[in-house]
This record gives C-alpha cells, structure tokens and sequence, in this order.
C-alpha cells in the first residue's frame, strides 16, 4: 500500500523525510510530496512567505497530489493508497481526499484546518483519522468540533482525537511544543487506523 506524506509549513525538511521512512518501516511505499518545489522555511516568515504561495496556487498544490495518487499506482502499482500530513499538511490531506474521495483508501489529518461544510465533506467516501491540539490557537478546537460533527450528521466513518493540553505541532520532535506522550498515543492511532484501512 502508498502512502502520501505532506509537509507541514516549513517545507520538505528532514523532520518529514524522517516521518515518511518512519512510515515505510510500518511497511508502506511513502511518497513525501513537495508543495513548495524545493524550497523550504528556516524560520516562520520563510514558512508564511511560502504557505501564502502556496495558497495563491492551489490548483498547482491539488494536482502535485493528484500525481503523487498516480505515480503510486501506476508506476508502484500500489493496490491502496492513503494519505496524511501535519499543520498545512493536515490541511492538505484533507484537500486531497475531497479532491479524490473514490480514489484514496484512508486520510489523516495532525493538526490542520479543516472545514464544517456539509455539502463538500458529503463527498468524502474514505475513514478519517483526525488528530488535534486542545490548546492550538492556529486550529481552534471549536472548528475541530465542527467537523466532527458534521461528519458524523453526515454518517461518515470519522475517528476525530482532541489531546485536551497539547498544543499545535505536538507531533514534532524538532520543535517548541513537541508532546513526547501524545505524540506516541497519536502514532499508535495512526498506525493502527492506517493497517485496519490499507493493509
């Protein structure tokens, strides 16, 4: 099974590069994409700069991950494929599987912006795994709510974590708020979510 492996906004660092062999040890093909084309941010203006051209070019962003989907199963031959990202990338995971909701086979979400539009995540026909910070200014817990609960109005297969005292990016060890206990409750969720859904 593939995986693809989003970048937070920093970039494609060796934080991510690390995840996604992290991820390939669990017995996956794990594709890191790079939605910046080979930059990446030293510093929060860098990752602002960045993420904001990012965010004027999301067709760009969109088909990066549609041919990320088609390189795993048509040059890997990947039999499923899921997806997962952290901070932006959990924003983007989203992205991808509202853009390929019959293709992907499972989404995680670390700690992203999500929506509560029902008529968009009507659409979505893979499990969802969602992973957030109880005390994360940047995600808001009452936006997490609300896609919680207009998943399950819409009856959707949706497994939504809020880790009360962790702040946003718990799950980076290179950085300030790195959460070493909820970081490993968050891996053994997503590993088991990922072989009950891709393997």
């Amino acid at each position: 099974p593939g995986l693809i492996v989003i970048h937070e906004w920093w970039g494609l660092n060796d934080n991510i590069r690390q995840a996604a062999e992290r991820l390939a040890g669990e017995g996956y093909v794990a594709l890191a994409v790079d939605l910046y084309r080979g930059e990446s941010g030293a510093n929060p203006k860098d990752a602002m700069r960045l993420m904001q051209g990012l965010n004027k070019s999301e067709t760009q962003g969109r088909n990066n991950l549609a041919a990320a989907y088609d390189y795993l199963t048509t040059v890997v031959g990947a039999n499923k494929v899921g997806v997962i990202g952290w901070c932006l990338g959990g924003r983007w995971s989203l992205q991808a599987a509202l853009r390929l909701p019959e293709q992907l086979d499972a989404a995680v979400i670390y700690y992203g912006n999500v929506i509560d539009d029902k008529t968009q995540l009507d659409t979505l026909q893979m499990p969802v795994l969602g992973l957030f910070a109880g005390n994360d200014p940047v995600v808001p817990r009452d936006s997490v709510v609300a896609f919680q609960e207009a998943l399950e109005a819409l009856g959707k297969q949706a497994d939504i974590h809020i880790y009360p005292d962790a702040k946003h990016a718990f799950s980076n060890p290179s950085g300030m708020a790195y959460n070493p206990e909820v970081a490993a409750d968050a891996w053994q969720k997503t590993t088991a979510f990922l072989a009950a859904n891709l393997k």
